[in-house]
C-alpha cells in the first residue's frame, strides 16, 4: 500500500482551474458589493498611508539632521504615532467589514453545499460516504472563508507594494530595476511551491474527511460494536484512519512551512545587495543619507508584501482545494433525471411498471422487462426471498432510484414529468427500522405535516387501541424519543412512524415492513394503525408478517426481479408453488392454527 492509499478523489469530484474557481467565487460575493467597496476604500487609505509613511520619516530624518530642535523631534513622534492609530484604526474597519462579508458568503456557501447534498438521490449516498459529506460542507466551506481573508490580506499589501514601487524608482531608479530584477526569481520559487502545495493540500482534506467519515460511523453503530464487545476494534479502525491523516497532514505542514524561509532566506541574500549597492552610492554622495534611509525602510515594507504573496500562497492552494472540494459536491451530476417539471394533483394511485429494466449497477441487474400494473385503492403486497427485488419496486415508485429502460407511469403519466417534491409529498413512506429524530413523539408525527393541531394527532392516536399506546409513554406525545428513536421500543417506534404517515394523508402507502417481533398486543396495534392508512391509499406492502399479506387485496410474489406467481393468500396456498414455501418457511409459524397445534403438542 502507498503512503497515500485510500485517499483518492470521490467519481463526482471535478478539476476546476483557478480562473474557474475565482470566477465562481466573485458570483458569491455579488450580494456583498456595498461592504467590499468601504473595504476595498479602506485597503486603499492604508496602502497610501503605508506607502507614505517612509517617504514622511525620510524627511523628517533630513528635517532633524539640519535642525535639530526638540519641536522638530517632539513633531516625529506626534505625527508617527498619529499614523500608527490611524493604520490600527483602517485595519479595524477593514477586517470587520471582510470579516462579516466572508461570514455571508460562508453561510451562503454551506447552505447551498446542504441543499446540493440533500437534494441528491439515495444512489449517491449508496457511493458516498455522509462523513466525507459533512467534511465538505463544515470543515472545507470553512477553509474557503479564511482564503477570502487571506486574499484581502494579500491584495492590501500588493496594492501598498505598487505605491512603494512607485516612491522607489522616484528616489533612485538604478537601484529599483536592480530590485525589480530580484523578483523573478522569488516568483518562480514560489510557483515551484504551487502544484505541490496543492497536491498535499487536498490530499490532507481527504485523509481529515475520512477521520470524520470512521467516527461518524462508529458513533452510529455504537450500541452494535458494545454489543459484541468490539470498542477495540473500533478504536483500531479510528486509528488507523487517524495515524493516516496525522501522516499526510505532517507532511503537508512540512512542505507548506518550507515555503517561507526558503523565500526569507532568498529575500535576504537580495536586501544585502541592495544595502551594499545603496550604501556605496549613499558614501559618494550619489543619494542623500534621507533618500538611502528611504530606500532601506521601504524595502522591507516592499518586499514584505512580496514574500506574504509566496508564502500564503500555500494557505491559497488549501483554500481552493476546499472551494474545488465544495463545487464539486454542488455540481455533482444527479442520477435521478426529471424531463418535465409537471403540477401534481391529487393522485388517484394507479401505477404501472412497464417493461421496466433497473440495475444498481452495471454488473447487477434487478428488474428485467418487468410488468406490473396496480390500481387506484389497491393494497399489494410483495413476498419473496431477499434479493428478489421487493424493495427495488418500493424504491422506483418512490423516486430515489433511475431506471434505465421502460417506463412507470403513475395515473397514465410519466414519473419523470412530475415536479418531485410535489409527487413525494402524496407519498407516504415507512421503512423497515422506523427512523426518529431527536425530539419529542408530536415533533416526528408532525415531521411531514408540521401544522397539524395537538387535538388531531390525539384523535389519530385514540382510534390505534383505544390509544393505550399513549399510555406506555412517559409524557405522551410530549415523551422524548432520543437519538434515533433509542428510547422507544421498536414497537413504538413503528407506531410513532406509522403515526407520521396518518397525519400526513398520502395517497400512496409504501411499507417496508419489520422483521423485528413485537409482542401480540403491540401487533394488533399495529395492525390497527395500517388499517386506518389502507383504506385511504394504493398500498405497496413488503409484507413480513402474516397479517399483513392476509390484509393485502393482492399478493405477487417475486423471485430474482421477476413475477412468478400472483393471487390472493387461499388461492396461492391452494397452488402448493413458491408463496405456499414461502409461507411454510416466514408465516406458518404466525398463524393461529400453528399456535393451537404447538399448544396440543406440548400438552401432550
Amino acid at each position: 500500500m502507498g503512503f497515500f492509499a485510500g485517499l483518492n478523489d470521490e467519481k463526482y469530484d471535478r478539476q476546476y482551474t483557478d480562473r474557474v474557481l475565482a470566477s465562481r467565487m466573485i458570483n458569491y460575493f455579488n450580494t456583498q458589493i456595498t461592504r467590499l467597496v468601504y473595504a476595498s476604500i479602506t485597503i486603499i487609505l492604508l496602502a497610501v498611508i503605508g506607502a507614505a509613511l517612509p517617504v514622511v520619516v525620510s524627511q523628517m530624518v533630513d528635517l532633524i539632521q539640519t535642525r535639530p530642535t526638540p519641536a522638530s523631534i517632539a513633531w516625529v513622534g506626534v505625527a508617527l504615532v498619529i499614523v500608527a492609530v490611524g493604520l490600527w484604526g483602517l485595519n479595524w474597519l477593514r477586517r470587520a467589514l471582510i470579516v462579516r462579508a466572508v461570514g455571508d458568503v460562508v453561510l451562503d456557501m454551506r447552505t447551498r453545499s446542504f441543499r446540493a447534498a440533500a437534494e441528491h438521490d439515495l444512489s449517491f449516498y449508496d457511493q458516498f460516504s455522509s462523513g466525507r459529506i459533512v467534511s465538505r460542507i463544515t470543515s472545507d466551506t470553512n477553509d474557503f472563508g479564511q482564503l477570502v481573508v487571506i486574499i484581502t490580506d494579500v491584495v492590501s499589501q500588493m496594492f501598498q507594494a505598487f505605491l512603494i514601487a512607485i516612491v522607489l524608482f522616484r528616489t533612485e531608479w538604478r537601484l529599483s530595476l536592480l530590485l525589480i530584477g530580484f523578483l523573478p526569481f522569488i516568483f518562480a520559487i514560489a510557483s515551484g511551491f504551487r502544484v505541490l502545495a496543492r497536491r498535499v493540500t487536498k490530499r490532507g482534506m481527504k485523509a481529515t474527511s475520512d477521520v470524520n467519515a470512521a467516527i461518524k460511523e462508529t458513533f452510529s453503530g455504537i450500541s452494535i460494536a458494545k454489543n459484541f464487545r468490539q470498542e477495540e476494534s473500533i478504536f483500531k479502525s479510528f486509528d488507523e484512519s487517524n495515524q493516516q491523516s496525522y501522516q499526510v497532514n505532517v507532511q503537508r505542514g512540512f512542505v507548506l512551512s518550507l515555503v517561507f524561509p526558503v523565500l526569507n532566506a532568498v529575500g535576504g541574500i537580495f536586501v544585502g545587495v541592495l544595502v551594499y549597492v545603496g550604501g556605496i552610492s549613499a558614501s559618494q554622495g550619489v543619494i542623500s543619507i534621507g533618500a538611502w534611509y528611504l530606500f532601506i525602510m521601504s524595502l522591507d515594507q516592499f518586499f514584505f508584501p512580496i514574500l506574504n504573496l509566496t508564502s500564503f500562497w500555500a494557505q491559497i492552494q488549501s483554500g481552493l482545494s476546499a472551494a474545488e472540494r465544495v463545487f464539486a459536491l454542488i455540481d455533482a451530476d444527479p442520477n435521478v433525471i426529471q424531463t418535465e417539471k409537471q403540477d401534481v394533483p391529487r393522485l388517484k394511485g394507479e401505477i404501472h411498471f412497464d417493461h421496466m429494466h433497473f440495475r444498481y449497477s452495471d454488473k447487477e441487474p434487478i428488474l428485467t422487462d418487468f410488468n406490473l400494473l396496480i390500481q387506484p385503492g389497491e393494497t399489494l403486497a410483495l413476498v419473496g426471498h431477499t434479493g428478489a427485488g421487493k424493495s427495488s419496486i418500493a424504491k422506483l415508485i418512490a423516486r430515489f432510484y433511475e431506471y434505465q429502460q421502460g417506463r412507470l407511469l403513475i395515473d397514465g403519466r410519466d414519473i419523470r414529468t412530475f415536479d418531485l417534491s410535489q409527487y413525494r409529498k402524496q407519498l407516504g413512506i415507512v421503512s423497515q427500522v422506523p427512523f426518529l429524530f431527536s425530539g419529542t413523539v408530536a415533533e416526528n408525527i408532525r415531521y411531514a405535516a408540521p401544522g397539524v393541531p395537538e387535538e388531531e394527532m390525539l384523535k389519530l392516536a385514540r382510534k390505534i387501541g383505544d390509544g393505550e399506546w399513549l399510555e406506555t409513554l412517559p409524557d405522551g406525545l410530549g415523551t422524548e424519543v432520543g437519538e434515533r428513536g433509542n428510547r422507544l421500543s421498536m414497537g413504538q417506534r413503528q407506531l410513532v412512524a406509522l403515526m407520521r404517515v396518518l397525519v400526513q394523508n398520502p395517497a400512496v402507502f409504501i411499507l417496508d415492513e419489520a422483521t423485528a417481533s413485537v409482542d401480540p398486543f403491540t401487533e394488533w396495534q399495529i395492525q390497527q394503525a395500517l388499517n386506518l392508512i389502507l383504506k385511504n391509499t394504493t398500498s405497496i406492502l413488503i409484507a413480513h408478517r402474516l397479517s399483513t399479506v392476509k390484509a393485502a387485496d393482492r399478493i405477487v410474489v417475486m423471485q430474482k426481479g421477476t413475477i412468478i406467481e400472483e393471487g390472493s393468500h387461499d388461492g396461492l396456498l391452494s397452488q402448493s408453488g413458491h408463496y405456499a414455501e414461502l409461507y411454510n418457511t416466514y408465516f406458518r409459524h404466525q398463524s393461529l392454527a400453528y399456535v393451537e397445534q404447538m399448544k396440543e403438542m406440548v400438552n401432550k
